[in-house]
């Protein structure tokens, strides 16, 4: 049996051949010293439907073995505004300091995404309207986050409404979006910049109602510009039907242009049924769209956030499959260490975490275990890191191919790198392995300000033998 699913998930994998291509990726960001920077983690619940949730350093190093750079942190407005009976409560932001600074001390830049899950007396129209003052309470919410972090270079930005609604407002989604929504977009905006200027805003469309879905998905298109600075279009995807990725994608790069924003996909990943833990079949059906949807990113250049990084003490019931969660780890706990490796394993693949230069386009290949990547460099930027998981993806060891420059590899068996090949004026030495995070940091490319391709395939590489004639 376990032979069979092994040869059903190479075929999947090699099935997946995706046809959506960019030539060279505009997506992604930039970091302080102008390092191109691929944002991919997970949304950090302080809370699930159970309780609260905080997790310790350790988790947080199992976020980034799992290749994890950003964390999204997912906060609860009733504990922030003073909106009807609810009060700002100063111990759950502690909370939410000590999550950003455990992330910062695990090397993870921090987003906040304001939910309004469990905030008493909350509604969208109101909102929408501001029949008594709901938008200034609302930013007043944000104002404590903008507060204690606008100093904080580890903050990237704010994704400033989550999963908007139109509930029963009688009106058109493309009404919604133009004259209410954008407008409060860009009210916030103006009422962030104060605090700081070089800050992120993630902006997101519509959640449309139940019965209303574009292509399956459901959220509303935006048809106009938001007239501000610094916006990161945050859509989100929960697609399990493989005909839909794509067309998805394609619509979101669409937006992304006509709002000159870089896309972040602020959440992916269609949630799991009780059945599926238990299901050989079900677990290849997620793998195959997972892939699909994972391929297309990096094809993109996209930032990915997978929700959530959680355990599974509690269910959802709100799809015709039966009860289903997001949770990552199906542990009956809210921190959760039994990972379902059918989506793990995809969510932690290898990929170019940030780039000292500009990265042209990368993949990383399921079938073969190869990532390829290629870049133009700029040394002047610092370093760079390779996110590679090599516990997870490369037991056997890894090999990393660096232009015609250099050949180096990880063998299970050493702690360290070993180089098989180097040119002339190289430096095998500025090519470093951290165990612990399982990245491949360059401290400088081989050749600067020029086009590098890096391979990383699995094995560890042996020298040709000589006396062994091939044929041509």
């Amino acid at each position: 049996m376990l032979h069979r699913t092994c040869e059903s998930l190479l075929i999947i994998t090699i099935l997946l051949a995706s046809t959506f291509s960019f030539a060279d990726i505009k997506h992604g960001l930039r970091d302080n010293d102008g390092r191109h920077m691929i944002p991919r983690g997970y949304v950090i619940n302080t809370n699930d439907h159970a309780g609260s949730v905080d997790f310790n350093p350790e988790d947080y190093l199992r976020m980034v073995r799992m290749g994890a750079n950003v964390q999204v942190i997912r906060l609860e407005m009733g504990k922030l505004s003073e909106l009807g009976d609810n009060t700002f409560k100063p111990e759950y932001l502690a909370r939410v300091k000590r999550a950003t600074r455990l992330g910062r001390e695990a090397g993870i830049k921090t987003v906040f995404k304001m939910t309004v899950y469990g905030a008493k007396g909350f509604s969208w129209e109101n909102l929408y309207l501001n029949k008594n003052n709901e938008q200034e309470i609302y930013i007043n919410a944000w104002k404590h986050i903008w507060e204690t972090f606008k100093d904080n270079n580890y903050v990237i930005g704010y994704d400033l409404v989550n999963e908007p609604r139109k509930k029963d407002m009688d009106i058109s989604y493309d009404q919604l979006t133009r004259q209410y929504l954008l407008p409060l977009y860009e009210k916030i905006i103006d009422a962030a910049i104060p605090y700081s200027d070089n800050k992120q805003f993630l902006i997101q469309s519509i959640f449309m109602n139940k019965g209303d879905a574009i292509n399956k998905n459901q959220y509303a298109e935006i048809t106009k510009k938001i007239d501000r600075k610094n916006i990161i279009f945050a859509p989100h995807i929960y697609q399990e039907n493989l005909d839909y990725i794509a067309p998805t994608m394609e619509r979101f790069d669409k937006e992304s242009k006509l709002l000159d924003a870089p896309i972040l996909v602020g959440e992916w990943g269609f949630p799991t049924f009780v059945t599926t833990d238990n299901s050989v079949k079900e677990q290849l059906n997620y793998i195959e769209f997972y892939i699909k949807t994972a391929e297309i990113f990096d094809e993109m250049g996209v930032g990915s956030i997978k929700a959530w990084f959680l355990g599974n003490r509690t269910y959802q019931n709100f799809l015709p499959g039966g009860p289903s969660t997001w949770a990552i780890f199906s542990d009956k706990q809210a921190i959760g260490t039994v990972e379902r490796k059918y989506i793990t394993d995809i969510i932690a693949r290898p990929y170019p975490q940030i780039i000292a230069g500009d990265i042209q386009n990368f993949k990383f290949n399921f079938a073969t275990r190869t990532l390829n990547l290629n870049i133009k460099s700029d040394n002047a930027k610092g370093v760079s890191r390779i996110f590679v998981g090599s516990d997870r993806h490369y037991p056997d060891g890894f090999t990393a191919y660096i232009s015609d420059d250099l050949i180096i590899s990880k063998s299970p068996m050493k702690t360290g790198l070993e180089v098989h090949h180097s040119t002339t004026n190289t430096q095998p030495s500025e090519v470093i392995w951290d165990n612990d995070k399982q990245q491949l940091i360059l401290l400088s490319w081989p050749k600067d300000k020029t086009h590098i391709n890096l391979k990383i395939k699995p094995g560890v590489y042996k020298a040709p033998d000589p006396s062994v004639k091939t044929s041509k």
